[in-house]
């Protein structure tokens, strides 16, 4: 294969807020944590398992600013992008390591908003085409009569 891939897909819920950075340029930065989790049977107890993975989300921009202004702990996303390592040095010297999900696309599958009205889903969960993009997002009206499932 003469090229590589480097794409991330996930389904999960915020573990905690957007938390926002701005900068003086205009630009912007959010960053959330998304919880995943694997459900199994134990083969020697019998007894149900749970495995959690945690995740961390930044995306950027206007995709930043919509998942501030929609999404809160414990809402359902799904988070595409890609994979990237930080390094940096901690305040005693040793070389430290962050592994991200640097977020290209998102949708928002339910909010705690939504939760507590009997309305669907779509309206309240925009989606982006790119986190980068720097036209207006407006939230998704459609019904969702289209869907092949």
């Amino acid at each position: 294969m003469a090229g590589s891939l480097n794409k991330v897909m996930l389904i999960g819920n915020l573990g905690d807020d957007v938390k926002m950075h701005y900068f003086e340029g205009g630009g912007c930065v959010g960053r959330f944590p998304i919880a995943t989790s694997e459900t199994y049977m134990s083969k020697q107890t019998n007894e149900r398992i749970t495995n959690t993975e945690w995740h961390n989300i930044v995306v950027r921009n206007k995709g930043a600013e919509i998942c501030e202004k929609y999404l809160s702990k414990g809402d359902k996303v799904y988070v595409e992008g890609r994979l990237k390592t930080r390094k940096w040095t901690d305040d005693k010297g040793n070389d430290r390591y962050s592994t991200e999900i640097q977020c290209t696309d998102f949708t928002f599958l339910t909010t705690k908003k939504d939760s507590g009205a009997n309305a669907p889903n779509t309206a309240a969960a925009p989606a982006t085409p790119s986190a980068n993009t720097s036209t207006p997002m407006q939230p998704n009206t459609d019904d969702g009569d289209d869907l092949p499932f």
